[in-house]
């Protein structure tokens, strides 16, 4: 075993209690939760918008495909035909000509539910109504999302 010099540095002294105290982990865990609770509504928000945004064009692009539909048969599904008409032929349609939707069937709503289809609309200067009942599911006449 070799012998220390004097003027040799010291190596630090080994402390048996390294890591963290509770109190600096109760402080990480606050901010953490300052800053999740700060962001995660703004985050919320925009994924509801997103899916506000997204159900607006489906009504539009579902519009556009009930306008075909209009065209080649002279009248628009009726309410007992529904959306299902855009890829069955219902009884009567002479000059139906689809299916008019590519997939299986009618899509559902970014919420996971069936649009309110309605011929002839309950709304003023509409031929008809394509709604979604939105995120709560309400299908009161102010919280639905309709075709304009």
């Amino acid at each position: 075993m070799r012998r220390r010099d004097a003027h040799e540095p010291q190596p630090p002294p080994v402390h048996a209690e390294s890591g963290y105290s509770l109190l600096e982990v109760l402080v990480v865990i606050a901010i953490l939760g300052m800053i999740v609770g700060l962001v995660a509504p703004a985050a919320l928000r925009q994924l509801g918008g997103a899916r506000v945004s997204i159900t607006r064009q489906t009504i539009e692009r579902l519009s556009s495909v009930l306008d075909i539909y209009q065209l080649d048969n002279g009248t628009f599904p009726s309410t007992s035909q529904g959306l299902e008409a855009l890829n069955t032929r219902p009884t009567g349609a002479n000059g139906w000509n689809g299916p008019y939707l590519r997939g299986e069937g009618v899509p559902m709503d970014p919420w996971g539910r069936p649009w309110i289809y309605r011929n002839p609309s309950t709304r003023s200067g509409r031929t008809y109504d394509l709604c979604s009942a939105g995120a709560d599911g309400s299908a009161s006449e102010g919280q639905l999302i309709c075709n304009r």
